[in-house]
């Protein structure tokens, strides 16, 4: 048998997995909002549905299917919703936010700087996924953000 490199980069991380109710639909809309590039999808030739796509987005892969509740994979309007967030680092988050929502994103959070030191704002895709959109803007120590943390307790 011969190896075949695996499609993503630094192969053996973590790699998100997500089922949605149109993989079609999804896919062109993580396209427009995010520019993602698709990398292969696998077409079930008995339903037509996704049953295995994988997406390139910034440096990250993020793999994506139809629904098959017989499998498991199940989108999060099927179960009520998912408390799993998605964090997008980029390296413009005023132009990736605003690309989303022209895409038809909800905004969650505003974005604003934090006290972590990014530019954070939180979006809910029309797929039933939040996505954290960020942009570093200051490098802030763990004993910093902790002291920050603190002070927002206080005000």
């Amino acid at each position: 048998m011969t190896k075949v490199p695996h499609a993503a980069a630094g192969a053996g991380g973590l790699i998100p997995y997500i089922a949605v109710r149109d993989a079609n639909a999804a896919t062109a809309f993580y396209k427009k909002a995010f520019s993602a590039k698709e990398l292969f999808r696998l077409v079930d030739p008995a339903s037509g549905k996704i049953g295995h796509a994988e997406l390139r987005i910034g440096n990250g892969l993020l793999m994506l299917s139809d629904e098959y509740p017989d499998f498991g994979a199940v989108a999060p309007d099927s179960v009520g919703g998912t408390p799993v967030k998605l964090h997008l680092d980029v390296a413009d988050a005023e132009a990736v936010f605003a690309a989303a929502l022209k895409s038809g994103a909800t905004q969650l959070r505003k974005l604003e700087q934090q006290f972590h030191g990014c530019r954070q704002g939180m979006l809910a895709d029309p797929f039933g996924y939040s996505w954290f959109i960020s942009e570093k803007t200051e490098e802030v120590l763990p004993d910093e953000m902790q002291k920050r943390w603190d002070a927002m307790g206080k005000a």
